[in-house]
C-alpha cells in the first residue's frame, strides 16, 4: 500500500506541473502574438533605413560623422539581448554562449587585458557576467517592463556617447533573431562604428550580361547629403537596436512557448508510465490479498 500511496502522490504532483505548463504555454501565446506583431510591422522600416544609411555613407568621408570612424579597437563594448526569466529551454544559454564565442574569437586580446565591457539587456545575462567578474555596465532589466522606442533609445544614447568619448572604440550587438515560434537563431553586429558596405567580389557582380558595372540606388537629396547622413546615422542606430530588442522578445516567448509545449507533452507521457505502474501496483496488491484469503480459508477448512 505504501507503493501505491506514493504512486499517487507523483500522479497528482505530475498532473499538477502538466496544468501549469499549459497555463504558461496559453500566456506566452498570446503574448508571442503582441511580439510578433512589433517587430513584423518595424522590420521592413529598419532594414531600408540601414539599407539607405550604408548607401548614404558609402561615399562620405569617416570624418563626416563621428559615429563612422574607424578605430583600433582597444576597447569593445558587448551588448547581450536576454530575457529576464527562464523556462524558455536555450534561448538565454544560446545569445550568451554565442556572445562567448565572438569575444573569444575576435576580442581575446581586448578581454585579457580587461578591456571588454557589458551591457546587458535581461536579467539573465547580467547576472551571468556579474558572475564572473565582468565589466557590467548599468541595470537595464525593467526595459521590458514597459519595451518602446523611447525607453530602448535611453539605452542606445548611453552607448553613443560612449562611444563618442571614446569609451568604447567599438559596440557589438548580440540577439535572437525570430524567424517563427519554433526557429530562433543568433545574430552577432556590429553596432558602432556604423558598417559601410562590403564591396562584392568581380566574379559576383559580372555573374549577369545586365549586371556588368555595379551600380548604387541614386537618390535625390535635400537639403544635402551630408545633413541627411548626420540625422539618418543617430536615429538607425537607436532603431537597429530597438529592432533586436523586439526580435529578442518575440524569441523569447516563442521560445517559452514551445518548451512548455514539449513539456506538457513529456508530462502526458509521464503521467501514462505512471497510472501503468499504478495499475500493476494495485493489481499485485489485490492479488496478493485474494491469495491470503483463499489460503487462510483453505486451513480453516482443514
Amino acid at each position: 500500500m505504501a507503493n501505491l500511496k506514493e504512486v499517487r502522490n507523483r500522479i497528482s504532483s505530475v498532473s499538477s506541473t502538466q496544468q501549469i505548463t499549459k497555463a504558461m504555454k496559453m500566456v506566452s501565446a498570446a503574448k508571442l502574438k503582441r511580439a510578433t506583431n512589433a517587430i513584423v510591422q518595424l522590420r521592413p522600416y529598419a532594414n531600408k533605413l540601414k539599407d539607405l544609411l550604408a548607401n548614404l555613407s558609402a561615399s562620405l568621408e569617416d570624418g563626416a560623422s563621428p559615429y563612422l570612424q574607424e578605430r583600433e579597437p582597444v576597447r569593445v563594448l558587448v551588448v547581450v539581448v536576454s530575457s529576464n526569466r527562464g523556462l524558455a529551454g536555450a534561448f538565454n544559454t544560446n545569445v550568451i554562449k554565442t556572445a562567448n564565442n565572438l569575444i573569444a574569437e575576435k576580442y581575446s586580446e581586448q578581454l585579457k587585458a580587461g578591456n571588454v565591457s557589458i551591457v546587458s539587456i535581461g536579467k539573465k545575462s547580467q547576472e551571468y557576467y556579474q558572475r564572473r567578474k565582468y565589466n557590467v555596465i548599468g541595470n537595464n532589466n525593467d526595459l521590458y517592463l514597459d519595451l518602446n522606442f523611447i525607453n530602448a533609445s535611453k539605452i542606445t544614447e548611453s552607448i553613443m556617447q560612449g562611444f563618442i568619448n571614446g569609451d568604447y572604440d567599438r559596440v557589438e550587438l548580440v540577439y535572437n533573431h525570430f524567424r517563427n515560434a519554433a526557429i530562433q537563431f543568433q545574430v552577432a553586429e556590429q553596432l558602432l562604428p556604423v558598417p559601410k558596405p562590403e564591396a562584392k567580389p568581380k566574379e559576383e557582380v559580372l555573374k549577369t550580361k545586365e549586371a556588368k558595372v555595379e551600380s548604387q540606388v541614386d537618390y535625390i537629396l535635400e537639403p544635402s547629403q551630408e545633413e541627411i547622413v548626420e540625422q539618418l546615422i543617430p536615429k538607425n542606430i537607436k532603431i537597429q537596436l530597438y529592432r533586436a530588442v523586439l526580435d529578442s522578445n518575440a524569441s523569447e516567448h516563442g521560445a517559452r512557448m514551445t518548451a512548455m509545449d514539449k513539456a506538457t507533452e513529456n508530462a502526458g507521457d509521464l503521467l501514462k508510465a505512471l497510472k501503468l505502474s499504478y495499475n500493476q501496483a494495485r493489481q499485485a496488491a489485490i492479488t496478493t490479498e485474494l491469495t491470503e484469503i483463499v489460503s487462510g480459508a483453505a486451513a480453516l477448512g482443514g
